[in-house]
Order: structure tokens, then C-alpha cells, then sequence
């Protein structure tokens, strides 16, 4: 693959096919860095998070009578009437949210200007999963990539982290609205009625430091999750947090934002790791993080996850110790990270291992195309069909990063007819083979461009193109 090619596939999301070659790759990426939009258009005319909120906290008075949930250690089972309210709401209002969110996603990534930022916008909401599945996260999807990820991906890693685990949908992704400490006020309310409902809740602890910052088996044990988790209780989410801690969030913020209700928060100091966190109230949660985010683990951790997104399925160890080394040495400054990417020589290399995603795929193929964007309600449905629905990964893991997952015979089948269906919107109007060369400049293959010249018609010749070997890596 020439420099150029890289530039354009490896890091960012394909060439567009009326863009002129470009000069120099390497400046070409750093250029980025400083015009990226972290909210173009796009993403102004969406539903902003307060209308989201308040249409789930609608669903929630009328599928249980108030705005805040049943409590906790009185849960009704659902009724008929509240199924189908949640369908109705799932169907309907969610559903509408979702595709817009999508349809807005896609249009921004198939014309930008910045790909290589757009596409560590879209490497970092990965890391940092939720899923859209969710009852509560369904039309908060997207908000977390747009107002936590967005703002923050080219500040320090400790701000995005911050914001991310803030944010309304990480904490009912995760359970934390509903997360009570056993010592605190609520609880030992709770307790003193023998509720049966209602405690302790780690998953958002556990994720954060297993995903999001240290990574697995790099020292810390159960307690200290189950510690973090203590000194996280009171984050929770005005409006449509479920539970007894609801009442005395009554008045204080709009539905949708981050709160911290000291009543639920488990006094005591806190030791995390070795070290003791004696702050009071959201402020001891605060240091934990900022600690988490500055740790040699975490620098390793995310190197490493940018070594194989960038670089290949089984990242080089050298790139990953300077790349660590650049995060630590930085305070965990972004740009400065990305550009010793850049810098690398690893990333630069001839063979083209990595595989595209689904995402990356389809992004690829509409912006060689230039046919603009599929319609919203397709766009998400194509991403379904193809095995990547957006923010909707099976696991807080987020999508796998690796060939493995991606290239199964099935899922090239699937491919293929994506491709056809593409071309076939288009009429015969793109010319694949002048097309080609321009997208994978160095790198065409003498056996695509044949296939593709021999070809029946200019969308048969097109949908080839979009599904050869050299296409489908970057």
C-alpha cells in the first residue's frame, strides 16, 4: 500500500471518490487535529438529551404512575397496560430517537473533512460501549458518543473519562442510578424495613476498571472493585432513575442530567489499590478516576487498543511501549498520542492487515460512491444486517477489533449483497474502473482491475470493487 492509501483507509474512513490525491499524508492527518467539528449540523438538529428524557420519563409515569419508577423494594411486576406502554415507547418514540441518531452518525462520518478523527471518535465510543438495547439507553445511544466523546477526543484522557462515566446513559447502561451504599442513609432505611430490593451495585466500578482504564488482570482484586463501587454510590441521573432514592431528587435538575444524592452515597474513606481515598460525598469517586486514569495500566491498556485498531490484530510490541510512553509522559493528552501514531513507522507498513468492521465497511463504500447516505431507518437497518448494529455491541466489551470476528464466510456473503444493492442504487453511474485506482491509490491489485474491466455492467463492476480483497482491508 503506498502512504496515501494508508492515509486515507488505515487512518481514516476511504477516500471519496472527487477528492484530489494527496500531497503529503502524514500532514494531511495531523491537519486534522485542529479542524475538527465536535458538533457539526448534523448532530445540532438531533433531540437534545433533555427532550430524550423527558419522553422515557413519560413512559415511565404512564407505564407506573410517576416520572421517577416504582421503588425499588416495591417493584410491581408488568402489567398487560404496561407492555404495552414499553412497546408503544420501544416502537414509536425510542425507535424514532435511535434512527435519527444513526442516520446523523453516518452523514457526518460520509462527508467529513477530519476521517482520521472521526474515526477515533467512533474507536473511542467502542471502547467506552453501551447498548442501545437497553429499555432506558434505547434513545440515549448516541448522546453518550456526542456529548462525552465528541468534546473530549482531542482534550486528555482523564476529562473524556469523566464525561463518560457521568453520563446519563453509562449510568443506566450500567445500573448505577440504582446503586445504593448499605451504611448510607437510604440504605440503612431500607434495611431497617428488610427490603429485599435495592443495594449495592458494581458493574460500572468493575467495567471501568477492567474496560475503560486499567484492563484485566493488571492487579486489582474483588474488594477493590467492590470499594470503587462504595465510593461511587449517589452518582445517579435526574428524572428516570428508578428507586427510594428517586424522591430526593425531586426538583433538582432537568431529567437526564448527572446528579449526586448524598443520601445514597456510602460514607467512609475508601482504599482502592493501596491507597486511601478519605474524600467526602461525589469528590471521592472523582479522585479515584483521576488516579485510575494516570496509572501505567491504563497507558497500556489504551496503547495497546490503538496498536490492533490501527495497526494490526496482534499489535507490535514496540509501538505499544512508545505509544504507552507517550500517554504517561503526557498526562494522557490526546493529540499528543495521536500524533506519535502517526509518527510510528508501524502503521506505515506495506501490508494491509486489518479487516473493516461492518461500519467501517459501509462508511468506506458510500463515501467512494458519493451517493450520500442511505436513509436513516436503512442505514441502522444495513448495520444490523451486516452483524454491527450502532451502540449496540453485545457486551460492555464493545465490538471485537479483530479479523476474526468480521470475516466469516456468511458475513462476506452479506457483504456482497450490500455491495450489489449499492451499486444498483446508483443506476450504472459510477465507473468502478476509474474509480478504483483513485480510492486505493499503489494499492489495486492487477486481478481486481481486471475483474472489474471484465465485468457485465458498470454496477456489476462497482459492487466487485466494493467486495475485493484490497477493499475490504485496510
Amino acid at each position: 500500500m503506498s502512504e496515501q492509501s494508508i492515509a486515507l483507509n488505515r487512518f481514516g474512513l476511504g477516500a471519496r471518490g472527487d477528492a484530489p490525491p494527496l500531497a503529503d499524508p502524514k500532514s494531511w492527518l495531523k491537519a486534522q487535529l485542529h479542524r475538527f467539528d465536535p458538533k457539526p449540523g448534523d448532530f445540532a438538529n438531533l433531540p437534545n438529551r433533555s427532550e430524550i428524557a423527558n419522553t422515557l420519563a413519560d413512559y415511565l409515569e404512564g407505564a407506573f404512575g410517576t416520572k421517577q419508577g416504582p421503588s425499588v423494594d416495591a417493584m410491581p411486576q408488568p402489567g398487560v397496560d404496561q407492555l404495552k406502554l414499553a412497546r408503544k415507547f420501544i416502537r414509536e418514540d425510542a425507535a424514532a430517537q435511535y434512527m435519527a441518531q444513526v442516520g446523523a452518525r453516518a452523514r457526518v462520518a460520509i462527508a467529513s473533512e477530519a476521517p482520521f478523527v472521526e474515526r477515533l471518535v467512533h474507536f473511542w465510543a467502542n471502547h467506552f460501549a453501551i447498548s442501545a438495547d437497553k429499555l432506558v439507553t434505547i434513545g440515549m445511544g448516541g448522546m453518550l458518543e456526542i456529548e462525552a466523546i465528541r468534546p473530549h477526543v482531542l482534550g486528555r484522557f482523564s476529562d473524556m473519562l469523566l464525561a463518560v462515566e457521568q453520563h446519563p446513559a453509562m449510568l443506566l447502561y450500567l445500573d448505577q442510578a440504582q446503586s445504593i451504599g448499605p451504611d448510607s442513609m437510604v440504605g440503612a432505611r431500607l434495611a431497617k424495613r428488610g427490603a429485599k430490593r435495592g443495594g449495592l451495585n458494581e458493574n460500572l466500578a468493575r467495567e471501568i476498571m477492567e474496560l475503560h482504564t486499567l484492563g484485566v488482570r493488571t492487579g486489582y482484586t474483588q474488594a477493590d472493585v467492590t470499594e470503587f463501587a462504595r465510593a461511587l454510590t449517589g452518582w445517579t441521573v435526574a428524572g428516570i432513575s428508578r428507586g427510594p432514592g428517586a424522591r430526593f431528587l425531586a426538583g433538582r435538575a432537568e431529567p437526564g442530567e448527572f446528579v449526586f444524592v448524598a443520601p445514597l452515597h456510602q460514607p467512609g474513606a475508601r482504599t482502592i489499590i493501596g491507597r486511601t481515598y478519605g474524600q467526602e460525598g461525589e469528590a471521592q469517586a472523582r479522585a479515584i478516576l483521576a488516579d485510575l486514569a494516570a496509572s501505567p495500566a491504563t497507558a497500556r491498556h489504551i496503547a495497546t487498543k490503538l496498536a490492533r485498531h490501527f495497526v494490526a490484530d496482534d499489535p507490535p510490541p514496540a509501538l505499544i511501549d512508545r505509544l504507552s510512553a507517550t500517554f504517561l509522559k503526557t498526562g494522557g493528552d490526546l493529540p499528543s498520542l495521536y500524533e506519535a501514531l502517526i509518527d510510528a513507522p508501524e502503521p506505515w507498513a506495506v501490508a494491509a492487515p486489518k479487516f473493516r468492521t461492518p461500519w467501517d465497511w459501509l462508511v468506506s463504500a458510500l463515501r467512494a460512491v458519493g451517493g450520500g447516505p442511505l436513509p436513516d431507518q436503512m442505514m441502522a437497518n444495513v448495520l444490523t444486517e451486516l452483524g454491527q448494529p450502532t451502540w449496540r455491541p453485545g457486551s460492555p466489551a464493545g465490538f471485537d477489533d479483530i479479523a476474526q470476528s468480521w470475516a466469516g464466510p456468511d458475513a462476506l456473503v452479506k457483504r456482497v449483497d450490500v455491495a450489489e444493492r449499492i451499486a444498483t442504487r446508483l443506476g450504472g453511474a459510477v465507473d468502478a474502473r476509474a474509480l478504483a485506482p483513485r480510492l486505493l491509490p499503489g494499492s489495486l491489485s492487477p486481478a481486481t482491475a481486471q475483474a472489474i474491466a471484465r465485468a457485465d455492467s458498470p454496477a456489476q463492476g462497482l459492487a466487485l470493487f466494493l467486495v475485493s480483497p484490497e477493499f475490504l482491508r485496510r
